[in-house]
Parts: C-alpha cells; structure tokens; sequence
C-alpha cells in the first residue's frame, strides 16, 4: 500500500479525491530514477509483528526548475507486486520525503543520490502467502494544487500521481522460526539421543507463525571446545514443520537445527542445546 505522497495537503486531498481526482498529471515532469538498492541487496524478511526498516538507494534526475518540496509534491522509489504498473496487488512505499545530495547539475537537469527507508508492518501491508516473492520497482512523482479558499464559495483539488517502471527487483520473504531439544540430558556415552525441534514460518493472513513441513534441516553438532558446528544430518520436516531424530552419544557438546530458507521464506538457525555425556 503506498503511504508517502506530500503530507498533510495530499491528506486532505485524498479525503476529497470523490469529487474530482484527475486520471493523470496535466504536466508529467520528465524524471528518471535509476541504480536503485533495496535493503543492502538482501531479501526482505518479514514477521509477524516487529516493524522491518528497509534502506533504499538510488540516483534521482530532476528538471533544473522543479524543486521537490514534499509539501505541494513528492517523489520517491516504491515496490510493488503485480504483473505490471496497472495490475499491482500490493504496494510497498516509504513513510517519509527521501534525503538527496546533489552530485551533479547541467542548465537542464539535477542528478542527485537518494535514500529513502520503506517502513513494513506485517499486520498493516502484508496479507497473504503471495506477498511472499519477488517485488518490482517503481519510482513515482505527486504533486496536488488546493484551493481552500471559500471566500468565492468555491473549494477546489487537483491531485496528479506518475509512476515509472525501474529495473530491478526486491525478494519479500516470510520469517522462520526453529528450535532444538536435544534428550536426554545428561546421557550416558554411547547411549541414544534424541534430537526432536520444529520449524514455523510467519503467516500474515493469520498474524501468527505456523509448521512448514517437507523442508530440509540440518542438525548440527559442536563439541565442547570447538569453534565451529559440524552437520550430523539432514532431516525433514514433518506434520506442523516436526523435527526428530536419533543420534549416539559421543562427546559433551551442543546441538542445534538450522534451515537455508528457500524463495519466499527467510533462513532460520536454533538456539543450541548443551548435552553432557557420561
């Protein structure tokens, strides 16, 4: 959903935009946006209650004359999903005027480097599985006239919204969670140890994390001592994301269960779990 266009005046313009809303701006200026980074280049993991602050990055050119005021205009990089500009489903904007410096500037044009953060609240912007996925980009230009003087018993609003397509995409994935309880503790040397954990992703239809079965997960071991965990086994996931298996007692150490993620979902690592051997 988009959040940011220009303040309080598109506020009250939108409150307005029954009576008259233009289809589009009468005076599209001509921008380009350009090398734009979403998130260090790392996918967008996303829960389900903590806000997710997203840095943006890009090159913004501007006409010499239009200056970008965030009051009666505004312009930004945004992320969609849809299968073009027309058809979004869903829309990813950011909350406030990005910051610009200025790098280079001709008769005619301004070229700035820009940062913006987009803002996303799961409970408010997220709804369903396939928001999990690939986003695009668009960069996109506002710009509203209000004549709030009545004195003439007239009121008006104009209200005019660009976007363009920009290359590039953004991964939004669904956040995991994995656990690990090794028993029993302590156990003897030799004896069998039980490895039993469960592995959740975030659903944002429901606003909580469920199973997710049939995926791969590796337990891993640490010897006391050591710096480095060594992979013991690959185990899936069963009914509600279920982990359990079996190994032998060797060595004091610690277990834990981790998960390399797939497309739309985040990696996930446990919390290890000491067990001393006998």
């Amino acid at each position: 959903m988009r959040k940011y266009a220009i303040g309080a005046v598109v506020s009250g313009a939108l409150a307005l935009s029954a009576v008259a809303v233009p289809s589009a701006s009468a005076a599209t200026p001509d921008l380009s946006f350009s090398g734009v980074v979403v998130n260090n280049g790392k996918p967008i993991v996303v829960g389900t209650t903590n806000l997710v602050k997203v840095p943006v990055t890009y090159t913004f050119v501007r006409p010499a004359g239009l200056v970008i005021d965030g009051e009666q205009n505004g312009a930004g990089v945004l992320l969609y999903r849809g299968s073009s500009l027309a058809k979004q489903e869903n829309e990813l904007g950011p909350d406030d005027m990005p910051t610009c410096t200025t790098t280079a500037t001709t008769a005619t044009t301004v070229t700035q480097s820009c940062k913006e953060v987009i803002v996303v609240d799961p409970q408010e912007y997220l709804y369903e599985a396939a928001d999990a996925g690939t986003w695009k980009i668009a960069g996109f230009y506002s710009a509203t006239a209000l004549d709030n003087d009545d004195s003439d018993n007239h009121v008006g609003m104009q209200f005019g919204y660009d976007m363009w397509g920009v290359p590039g995409t953004a991964q939004v994935k669904r956040a995991a969670k994995l656990t690990v309880n090794a028993t029993p503790e302590p156990v003897k040397k030799g004896a069998t140890l039980t490895a039993k954990g469960m592995l959740t992703r975030a659903d944002w239809n429901t606003g909580k994390y469920a199973g997710f079965k049939g995926q791969p997960a590796l337990l891993q071991f640490k010897a006391k001592g050591a710096t480095a965990y060594k992979t013991v086994k690959t185990v899936t996931t069963g009914t509600a994301g279920a982990l359990s298996t079996t190994v032998k007692a060797s060595a004091d150490g610690t277990y834990r269960y981790t998960f390399a993620g797939t497309s739309t979902t985040g990696t996930a690592t446990a919390a290890g779990d000491y067990v001393d051997v006998r």
